[in-house]
Formats: C-alpha cells, structure tokens, sequence
C-alpha cells in the first residue's frame, strides 16, 4: 500500500522485519515444545533461543539473498536461522514442519494483532457518531429520499443511524477476529505424521491461537471473513461520506467537512471548499470490497493445498487491513469535525421545502375526517404541484383550496392545517432513534 494510506502502527504490523520476525518465534516456540515432550534434548532449545539471528534489515537482506538461490521463502529464511544458530541446535530447527505451519500460524498473530488495531479505531468512530448525534438529537433537518425532500427528521437521528452501523461493524471485526485466531502445526497434509500434536497445541497457546484441523493450510474461509469485516467497515464509512457529500453540495450547504488553515479546496478557484475527505473515502471503499472478492477466490484450493492463495494475500490482506484502519482513522476526524449549519438546515425544511414536507399529515387528516385515500392523496398532489410550480408554500395554497374547504369544511380547515404542520408533532417519536444509542458501548 502507498504511504499515502498507512498508518504507521498498521504499517509496523506488515513489515518484512516483524514478518520473519513472527516466523522466527513460531519456530522457536516450536523447538520449544519438542524439547517439553522429549523429541529434541533441551539444551538445543534453550541454544537456539539464545542464539537465534536478530531479525533486522541485514536479517531481511540475508534471507532474499538466499531465495534467489532456493526459489523458496520460507526455506530460505529457514537455512539462514540454521546458519545462525549453528549445530548441534540449528538442524532442529523446523523439525516435523511444513512451511505453512510457520507461514498461517504467523500469519494468525499478525492478522490478530490487526484486528486489534481495527477494534480500537471502530470505537473511536463509533464514538464519534455517538458524540456528534447526542449532540444534534433535536436539530430539525429535511429528511431526503430519492435525494428529493420527503418528512422531516433530525441529524441526530441521522447520525445515531450510522453510530448503530458502525457498531454493528464493530462486531464483525470481533468475530472475524476469532475466526483467524487460530493456528496449525501439524505437518504436511495436517495428519500430524512427523509432528506430535502437543508441539501445536504449546505454540498457539504462546501466541494466543486456537489450534484447529486444517489440511496443509488453515482454511481460507477465515481469511474472506476478515476481508468481509474489513470491506464492511468500509462501506458503512463510505455510505457516511456520501451522505456528507450531499449534504455540503452548494444547493445544500447543511455541513461541512473540518477545513485546516492554509488548507486549499481548488488549485484554480479560491472559493472551493469540495468533501475531499469524503470523496477519498468513498473511493478507499471500492478497494476493500475487491479485496473481499479475492479473498473469496482463495477459499477453493486443489486437494490439500496449493499456493494459488499465497500471491493474493501477500498484497490483499497487509492492503485491506491498512485501508479498513486509516478509513476509521480519518472517518472518524471526519464526524469529530464536521461543521453543521442549523439555521440552513431550518431553512431547507421549512421555506426552502415551501412545506411539502408535511403533505402526509394532511393526507392522513382527510383521511380520518372521512375522504377514501386516492380521493384525499389527489387533492394534496394537486396543491403540492401548485406550490412547487408557483414557488408558494403548500400551506398557503391549502387554505385557499376550495376542494380541501368542501372536504373538511371550512370552520376546520384552520385547526387541522395547524396540527398538520407542526414540526414538533412530526418529530414526537423520533427519539426512539437516539435512545437506541443507550446500548452502544462508546
């Protein structure tokens, strides 16, 4: 991934350094064990512990010259740790492993400690949504579907909607991470023929890792559904910033993404102020669900194994983790920042919607005074059309509507208009929405 996306805590996490790193104490875990049930002498464990290579960039550089030689990383990486470590304790290492063994068990801890990273920046987000919707719980704003005026609603209730997303999210960061904690020893087609199974079973306690059947490989079905927990952080973040989009158009003008100082919205035109956090972060979302399909691809391998997965990964899941991780990061700045607009959002829902945001209580009003439905819906569409077409607030054409006066008559027109459009009467209910936040931990 370019830097321009990595966070470096997540960065850290896929280096080639903590990569080999991760190998090199999967295999000393390993010669550990063997020496605890008596297969290796222990005084081989204890020298290879204290004698194993430091895994730096000369260690990185040692271990890619020799897979020009061997064509092989991981046996590579394994004949330059025995050249380190040297006899008698040097050919044990790797004893009664297949390279996946090293490789999926390492690559487990990585993806655990990945997930962590992402846990703690979804509840930053998540926090966030919560901050910013209890905070605007009673702001009155047009509620918009097909992107056309519809009811009324709050940006509280908005925002508490994608809170509950996140949060969602949040949880199937937590499952997925369960589901790649877990490792295997257990040799070459995973029948434990060279390996004894308590060599397993003390390394993934070491790491942290659940040991489970698996052929050579671990499952690759694990693997998707990390992608898929990552891919939906991303689409949750990316339904938020589109929403901001709109809601910053100049039509619009309710929010605002944070502008810095000295921060320039166009090379050309100094009055810009474009969403181009939003808009990056839509874009980063396109990324993680095509992660998610190649990792979808990896699930299905020939008999026990193949390696048609490992290219995959080596690039889609160090990318999906730093995108998913920097995505929260900054959607999160994103919420914490916005700039929101009371009075334009008053505006748009009362004179900028000329009222048609109320039609439906005065359709249901004809409706309960005894109109049939299609009759009552026509003569509110008939004014409605009237209003938009002549720029006149729908209220002011009801109450000069000869069919609505025949309808309620005339001494109730009045009274039934007031109910009609009352804002407070039209959000009496909406803080169901917010009080759903009482059970999101933030």
């Amino acid at each position: 991934m370019i830097g321009r996306y990595s966070l470096p805590e997540m960065v850290a996490l896929f280096s080639d350094e903590a990569r080999l790193g991760r190998w090199l104490e999967v295999e000393l875990l390993a010669l550990e064990a063997l020496a605890g049930i008596g297969v290796v002498p222990r005084e081989h464990s204890v020298a290879a512990r204290e004698r194993a290579p430091r895994v730096d960039a000369a260690f990185v550089e040692a271990v890619a010259r020799r897979e020009e030689v061997t064509d092989h990383d991981l046996a590579a990486f394994v004949d330059v740790v025995q050249e380190a470590i040297g006899p008698p304790a040097g050919p044990f290492v790797h004893y009664g492993l297949t390279s996946s063994d090293v490789v999926d068990t390492a690559l487990s801890a990585t993806l655990v400690s990945a997930a962590d990273l992402l846990i703690e920046a979804s509840s930053g987000f998540v926090a966030a949504c919560k901050r910013r919707a209890l905070e605007h719980a009673e702001l009155a704003m047009v509620g918009r579907t097909h992107g056309m005026h519809a009811e009324p609603t709050t940006f509280g209730a908005k925002l508490a909607l994608f809170c509950l997303q996140a949060d969602r999210d949040r949880e199937r960061l937590r499952r997925a991470r369960r589901a790649v904690a877990v490792g295997k020893l257990s040799g070459a087609v995973g029948t434990y023929s060279n390996i004894d199974p308590a060599v397993e079973a003390r390394v993934c306690a070491a790491l942290g890792l659940v040991p489970v059947p698996a052929n050579q490989v671990l499952a690759r079905d694990r693997h998707a559904e990390y992608l898929y927990a990552c891919a939906a952080v991303g689409t949750t973040v990316e339904s938020l910033a589109t929403e901001v989009r709109h809601l910053q158009r100049s039509e619009v003008a309710e929010v605002q993404e944070p502008f810095g100082p000295g921060q320039k919205g166009s090379s050309a035109m100094p009055h810009k102020r474009n969403p181009v956090t939003s808009e990056r972060l839509v874009g980063l979302s396109r990324l993680l669900r095509g992660y998610l399909l190649a990792g979808l691809e990896d699930v299905a391998l020939w008999h026990e194994r193949d390696i048609s997965h490992s290219s995959v990964e080596r690039v889609v899941l160090p990318d999906a983790s730093l995108l998913a991780y920097y995505s929260l990061r900054r959607a999160a700045r994103l919420v914490e920042g916005l700039v929101v607009d009371p009075d334009r959002m008053r505006h748009n829902l009362l004179e900028g919607s000329l009222g048609l945001v109320f039609s439906q209580p005065v359709l249901l009003a004809l409706v309960r005074a005894g109109v049939t439905r299609d009759a009552a819906y026509r003569v509110v569409q008939a004014a409605a059309r009237t209003a938009s077409s002549e720029a006149r607030p729908l209220r002011a054409v009801l109450e000069n509507d000869a069919a609505l006066a025949d309808m309620l008559g005339p001494d109730r027109v009045g009274k039934v208009l007031d109910e009609a459009f009352d804002l407070g009467r039209a959000l009496r209910n909406v803080r169901r929405t917010i009080e759903a936040l009482e059970e999101v931990e933030a």
